[in-house]
């Protein structure tokens, strides 16, 4: 068994064949082949040109994400195209959900099957919702 450590100290336990079994986020236990697809749009990019300019130093290739892009993920695995920093921002959301957990933080989202995460760049962020298609 793994345990990976999300970046809020939660921990998620995977069996060995990459299954979740045990989900801190909503303190459920999981079992069998659970696995919805997850759709993730991009929903805004926003940009702190006063905070590039004071802290920043000058990045070439910054953000490729696109205000209204959608990728499909097929459990753990990062969709093509999709930023790494963001992937390890959103991928705990995302297993979840893809392993049938719900309900982030007692009733934070209007959907129980959902998320609204955003990648870990202070200067442009950038927000994803996160949802299970099925």
């Amino acid at each position: 068994m793994s345990i990976f450590l999300s970046s809020d100290k939660k921990y998620i336990y995977i069996d060995e064949n990459g299954q979740m079994i045990y989900n801190k986020f909503t303190e459920k236990f999981f079992g069998g082949d659970i696995m919805h697809k997850i759709k993730v749009t991009v929903i805004r990019k926003a940009r702190y040109d006063d905070l590039i300019e004071k802290y920043e130093n000058p990045i070439e290739h910054a953000c490729d994400m696109e205000e209204g892009a959608v990728f499909y993920c097929e459990g753990w695995q990062k969709p093509a195209g999709f930023c790494d920093s963001a992937w390890e921002s959103i991928s705990p959301f995302v297993m979840t959900l893809a392993h049938g957990g719900e309900n982030f933080y007692d009733g934070w989202m209007k959907n129980p099957k959902s998320a609204m995460i955003s990648c870990n760049d202070g200067f442009r962020p950038v927000s994803f919702l996160i949802e299970v298609c099925d």
